[in-house]
Protein backbone atom coordinates (compact mmCIF):
# COMPACT_ATOMS: atom_id res chain seq x y z
CA UNK A 1 0.00 0.00 0.00
CA UNK A 2 1.54 3.30 -1.05
CA UNK A 3 1.53 6.27 1.27
CA UNK A 4 -0.86 9.05 0.32
CA UNK A 5 1.16 11.59 2.29
CA UNK A 6 2.66 14.49 0.44
CA UNK A 7 6.41 14.13 0.13
CA UNK A 8 9.07 16.42 -1.37
CA UNK A 9 10.62 13.35 -3.01
CA UNK A 10 7.40 12.92 -5.01
CA UNK A 11 7.79 16.36 -6.59
CA UNK A 12 10.17 15.28 -9.36
CA UNK A 13 10.17 12.22 -11.59
CA UNK A 14 12.57 9.48 -10.45
CA UNK A 15 14.97 10.21 -13.32
CA UNK A 16 15.35 13.81 -12.13
CA UNK A 17 15.72 12.96 -8.44
CA UNK A 18 19.42 12.56 -7.88
CA UNK A 19 20.57 12.65 -4.31
CA UNK A 20 23.96 14.33 -3.94
CA UNK A 21 24.26 13.46 -0.27
CA UNK A 22 26.38 10.41 0.44
CA UNK A 23 25.13 9.87 3.96
CA UNK A 24 21.76 10.66 5.48
CA UNK A 25 21.45 10.79 9.23
CA UNK A 26 17.81 10.53 10.20
CA UNK A 27 18.01 12.45 13.43
CA UNK A 28 16.08 10.54 16.04
CA UNK A 29 14.47 7.27 15.08
CA UNK A 30 11.96 7.39 17.89
CA UNK A 31 9.72 4.54 18.93
CA UNK A 32 6.89 5.96 16.79
CA UNK A 33 8.97 6.17 13.59
CA UNK A 34 10.79 2.85 13.94
CA UNK A 35 7.86 0.54 13.10
CA UNK A 36 6.84 2.85 10.26
CA UNK A 37 10.33 2.71 8.76
CA UNK A 38 10.39 -1.06 9.06
CA UNK A 39 6.90 -1.59 7.66
CA UNK A 40 7.49 1.02 4.96
CA UNK A 41 4.27 2.83 5.88
CA UNK A 42 6.10 6.11 5.89
CA UNK A 43 3.29 8.58 6.51
CA UNK A 44 5.27 10.83 8.84
CA UNK A 45 6.42 13.88 6.84
CA UNK A 46 10.13 13.66 6.08
CA UNK A 47 10.49 9.91 6.49
CA UNK A 48 9.22 9.20 2.95
CA UNK A 49 12.63 10.34 1.71
CA UNK A 50 13.99 7.01 2.94
CA UNK A 51 11.81 5.14 0.43
CA UNK A 52 13.32 7.21 -2.37
CA UNK A 53 16.86 6.78 -0.99
CA UNK A 54 19.48 5.38 -3.37
CA UNK A 55 20.27 2.11 -1.59
CA UNK A 56 23.80 2.16 -3.02
CA UNK A 57 24.50 5.07 -0.67
CA UNK A 58 24.77 4.60 3.09
CA UNK A 59 22.01 5.67 5.41
CA UNK A 60 22.70 6.05 9.12
CA UNK A 61 20.03 5.99 11.80
CA UNK A 62 20.16 7.00 15.45
CA UNK A 63 17.58 5.28 17.67
CA UNK A 64 16.29 7.35 20.58
CA UNK A 65 13.42 6.47 22.91
CA UNK A 66 12.75 5.80 26.56
CA UNK A 67 14.36 2.80 28.21
CA UNK A 68 11.18 0.70 28.42
CA UNK A 69 10.59 1.13 24.68
CA UNK A 70 14.23 0.38 23.89
CA UNK A 71 14.16 -2.82 25.96
CA UNK A 72 10.94 -4.09 24.34
CA UNK A 73 11.69 -7.17 22.16
CA UNK A 74 9.98 -5.68 19.10
CA UNK A 75 12.49 -2.81 19.08
CA UNK A 76 15.39 -5.25 18.63
CA UNK A 77 13.51 -6.88 15.74
CA UNK A 78 12.85 -3.53 14.07
CA UNK A 79 16.44 -2.32 14.48
CA UNK A 80 17.63 -5.66 13.12
CA UNK A 81 15.43 -5.28 10.05
CA UNK A 82 16.75 -1.77 9.34
CA UNK A 83 20.28 -3.16 9.61
CA UNK A 84 19.28 -6.00 7.26
CA UNK A 85 18.27 -3.32 4.72
CA UNK A 86 21.92 -2.21 4.92
CA UNK A 87 21.32 0.85 7.08
CA UNK A 88 23.99 1.68 9.66
CA UNK A 89 22.96 2.00 13.29
CA UNK A 90 24.58 4.57 15.53
CA UNK A 91 23.61 2.94 18.83
CA UNK A 92 21.79 4.77 21.57
CA UNK A 93 23.54 5.41 24.87
CA UNK A 94 22.69 5.02 28.53
CA UNK A 95 22.06 8.10 30.64
CA UNK A 96 19.26 9.89 32.50
CA UNK A 97 16.54 10.64 29.96
CA UNK A 98 14.13 13.58 29.88
CA UNK A 99 11.27 11.28 30.91
CA UNK A 100 13.17 10.42 34.10
CA UNK A 101 14.25 6.93 33.03
CA UNK A 102 17.87 6.05 33.51
CA UNK A 103 19.34 3.57 31.06
CA UNK A 104 19.69 2.89 27.35
CA UNK A 105 17.64 4.96 24.95
CA UNK A 106 19.32 8.35 24.61
CA UNK A 107 20.51 9.39 21.16
CA UNK A 108 24.26 9.09 20.67
CA UNK A 109 26.25 12.23 21.37
CA UNK A 110 26.81 14.60 18.44
CA UNK A 111 30.55 13.82 18.40
CA UNK A 112 29.84 10.10 18.12
CA UNK A 113 27.45 10.70 15.23
CA UNK A 114 29.96 12.95 13.44
CA UNK A 115 32.75 10.39 13.94
CA UNK A 116 30.57 7.61 12.49
CA UNK A 117 29.61 9.75 9.48
CA UNK A 118 33.29 10.49 8.86
CA UNK A 119 34.13 6.78 9.18
CA UNK A 120 31.44 5.80 6.69
CA UNK A 121 32.49 8.53 4.26
CA UNK A 122 36.15 7.54 4.56
CA UNK A 123 35.37 3.84 3.99
CA UNK A 124 33.13 4.71 1.06
CA UNK A 125 35.80 6.98 -0.44
CA UNK A 126 38.47 4.29 -0.04
CA UNK A 127 36.33 1.60 -1.65
CA UNK A 128 35.43 3.83 -4.61
CA UNK A 129 39.10 4.55 -5.32
CA UNK A 130 40.01 0.84 -5.37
Amino acid sequence: MESSASCPADAAPLAKRQFRVLVGVTGSVAALKLPLLVSRLLDIPGTCVIRAWDCRKPLLFCPAMNTAMWEHPVTAQQVGLLKAFGYVEIPCVAKKLVCGDEGLGAMAEVGTIVDKVKEVLFCRGSSQQS
